[in-house]
């Protein structure tokens, strides 16, 4: 979907790693404006719902309504079925109606912060999905610990995301502007507290705050700005990918992700490895990919902290470049070939002898 996040590109790049190895791959997924089924990488889509999809309520409604008939339609075919946990509430509890046998990968984790923001119980839904699984896939060592506190008696793998090669031969260069690249989501990806923060440091900091994504949240996020009387030192670049995403990494001074949770938080690891230092909140994930030396922390949602902190940074060039140096190096530790052969052992673990013998997911 155009404008998905990290999630999004972790499935693709895991499944697609799997197709080329001789697994056949199918994913269910929300359709929406202008969506097709399609092969794409060897890689079956099939989107499913009613209509186009057109706002957030009729993709989640149409899929869920759609998902379980979907599924046991396909179950004949399929050795292994994977429930990839998604908004707001994580999991359909799928093991209790697949009919084959499943895992989970859990890349979203957030359903207690949608029940407060929806004052709906979302959170008890995940709890009671979480308890339904045997085994599932974490994506960070936080959200392991998370989902074995919800049901003591589950494997959990984890296994992370991987970045793109290419960015790890863009040459460094010190950069003049604050970069956020993400999901347009108000509150949840934290681009309120950005903001007020950028309130604060703009007038000590040169360049600009620039914004590039795609999101529910973009007229919101607008409109702040224009409140705030930051429209000439805020700009949003819309929706970037591929390489023009990763050069517009490597030429950031400094990239925040402020997010209020994460499950893992790619863009701090691309950021690295484009060679550019990371400021993040100190929140379980985030912190497991910004070790120190390679970016900071600062105390969580503080904006008096993390308006100080791009202050303080953005002006030591000299521990930029180191900063820089290190981070790079660290990041090139993630790749995808490495953690699609992980995957699939998970995978294995569950369906063998089957799996591994080149059958369907």
């Amino acid at each position: 979907m155009p404008g998905a996040g990290g999630g999004s590109v972790r499935t693709q790049e895991i499944n697609k790693r799997l197709a080329a190895s001789g697994h056949s791959v199918t994913v269910l997924t929300t359709r929406y404006p202008g969506w097709s089924a399609r092969t794409q990488d060897g890689v079956a889509y099939i989107p499913l719902g009613f209509g186009q999809g057109r706002t957030r309520l009729a993709r989640l409604l149409g899929y869920c309504l759609r998902l379980p008939l979907e599924v046991w339609r396909r179950r004949k075919a399929a050795d292994l079925v994977v429930e990839d946990f998604f908004a707001p509430f994580s999991s359909m509890a799928a093991p209790l109606w697949t009919g084959k046998p499943t895992i989970g990968v859990v890349q979203w984790l957030h359903a207690r912060e949608k029940s407060r923001e929806y004052k709906l119980p979302f959170h008890w839904i995940e709890r009671a999905g979480v308890r339904q699984h045997h085994s599932l896939i974490a994506v960070s060592k936080g959200t392991g610990e998370q989902l074995q506190l919800m049901n003591p008696a589950v494997r959990v793998d984890v296994i992370g995301n991987g970045i793109d090669q290419r960015a790890l031969k863009i040459p460094w260069q010190l950069g003049a502007d604050i970069l956020y690249i993400g999901r347009l989501e108000f509150a949840g990806k934290g681009i309120d507290l950005l903001l007020k923060a950028w309130a604060q440091a703009s007038q000590k900091i040169a360049g600009n705050l620039l914004i590039a994504g795609a999101g529910p949240d973009e007229q919101e996020i607008r409109d702040a700005i224009v409140a705030a009387n930051l429209s000439h030192r805020v700009y949003l670049l819309g929706w970037i990918s591929g390489q023009e995403k990763l050069e517009l990494l490597a030429a950031a001074r400094i990239v925040v992700v402020p997010s209020r949770a994460e499950t893992f938080g790619l863009v701090a690891v691309e950021a690295l490895a484009s060679g550019t230092p990371v400021i993040a909140f100190d929140i379980p994930c985030l912190r497991e990919v910004v070790p120190p030396g390679c970016g900071w922390v600062v105390r969580p949602f503080d904006v008096a902290a993390l308006a100080e902190e791009m202050s303080k940074r953005y002006e030591d060039r000299v521990e930029l470049a180191e900063t820089a140096a290190a981070g790079r190096k660290f990041a090139a530790g993630f790749s995808w070939d490495v953690l699609a052969c992980r995957q699939l052992e998970a995978y294995s673990a569950v369906a063998a002898p089957v799996i591994t013998a080149g059958r369907n997911v």
